[in-house]
């Protein structure tokens, strides 16, 4: 099985995002009459920022979205009658606050944008007070505001039982100088967050997997839980923990939300280096699930599943050790750690390299950019 045989095909996605880029590039221009310009550098990161012409500091901006995860979410609910959007709602703000710190900027404000195909969706009390509560939750966990939304209801274009699910936000970085600027280094250290499941990435192909399996969502991982329940495990926020290590003087390099093209993402930044991993994160049962009976091999998994590591810092070795030492203290689900997984050498080409499982993405296989 691969993503691209069940419907998620980044080599025909990712060219509407280049061209968007390039349209998108010549209206900086009227950032000028607004006291601002662009930082022409971010273009092509996780968020797209702003600088001030008079003052102190740097805005950036995300729009993310969940994906479809809330439809395993639908799915348990008439299996288990239980409601499971409050981690619904965590996912989706994750997705927009963990791209957003990747550059080093602080969430300000957000914004919630909740699309359905019938406006009887929101006569579920349970799920649409699930749904605010998590949201206001993730809020809180990144340090912002909510500032609001919106809730169409798109008939004909959304399942009348169907719910899209998605966000924005503004953040800050002030001053100017506390930015992540990409900076990467020979010799740097690749540490890798863990991650607390598949987070909102890859569930096209596990609910694909659902429907092969005898119990479907009910059918047990190896340690006891349901396939479906571990799906919905929600992404951590790693935002508290990049804040940390930024005002505890690690020197960032780059950072990287491990998310849509899996450990394809390693090579996002400018620049032809070599990303040599040689030591894994430790193994969740649901990626060992998702392998077994996709099947899926280790190229399409770590192609396009975080496979145990939701975001990677590049530091200089002397600061590796500063960094593990914040994860420990941070409060991350429980079992959520960090390895000093690999270094980066100067190359003739971009590629990631992960040792223990003889495995090679070369630059040409990540065309976000």
């Amino acid at each position: 099985m691969t993503y691209k045989n069940v419907g998620v095909d980044y080599d025909a996605m990712d060219p509407f995002k280049r061209m968007a880029q390039l349209a998108a590039r010549k209206t900086a221009k009227n950032l000028l009459k607004r006291g601002f310009r662009e930082l022409e550098w971010s273009r092509g990161e996780s968020v797209y920022m702003m600088e001030s012409l008079h003052h102190d500091f740097i805005l950036g901006i995300v729009e993310e979205g969940l994906g479809t995860k809330n439809l395993v979410a639908d799915a348990m609910e008439k299996l288990t009658g239980c409601s499971y959007y409050f981690k619904v709602a965590i996912d989706a703000a994750a997705m927009i606050f963990n791209d957003m710190i990747t550059l080093g900027v602080r969430p300000l404000g957000a914004s919630q944008h909740l699309a359905t195909g019938a406006s009887e969706w929101f006569k579920n009390k349970t799920r649409m007070e699930e749904l605010i509560a998590g949201w206001a939750y993730a809020c809180d966990l990144a340090g912002c505001v909510w500032g609001g939304g919106e809730t169409p209801t798109l008939k004909d274009i959304i399942g009348e039982e169907a719910s899209v699910i998605a966000g924005s936000s503004v953040g800050i970085v002030e001053p100017k100088s506390k930015v992540i600027y990409p900076n990467i280094q020979h010799g740097d250290a690749i540490i890798l967050i863990g991650s607390s499941g598949i987070h909102a990435n890859g569930l096209t192909m596990a609910r694909k997997i659902a429907k092969k399996l005898p119990d479907g969502y009910l059918t047990r991982l190896s340690d006891g839980r349901t396939y479906g329940d571990t799906l919905l495990d929600p992404t951590p926020i790693y935002v508290p923990f990049v804040e940390d290590c930024l005002d505890a003087g690690v020197y960032i390099h780059y950072a990287v939300n491990i998310t849509g093209h899996g450990w394809r993402k390693l090579m996002r930044a400018q620049g032809d280096f070599t990303y040599s991993i040689s030591l894994l994160p430790r193994q969740l049962p649901i990626f060992d699930f998702i392998q077994k009976y996709g099947p899926v091999d280790d190229m399409e998994a770590y192609g396009n599943l975080n496979m145990g590591a939701g975001f990677a810092l590049y530091v200089p070795e002397t600061h590796a050790r500063k960094v593990l030492a914040i994860v420990e203290r941070q409060k991350f689900p429980e079992g959520l750690s960090a390895v000093h997984a690999g270094h980066i050498e100067r190359s003739d080409e971009k590629k990631v390299i992960i040792k223990p499982k003889n495995l090679e993405f070369r630059g040409s296989t990540l065309g976000v950019r």
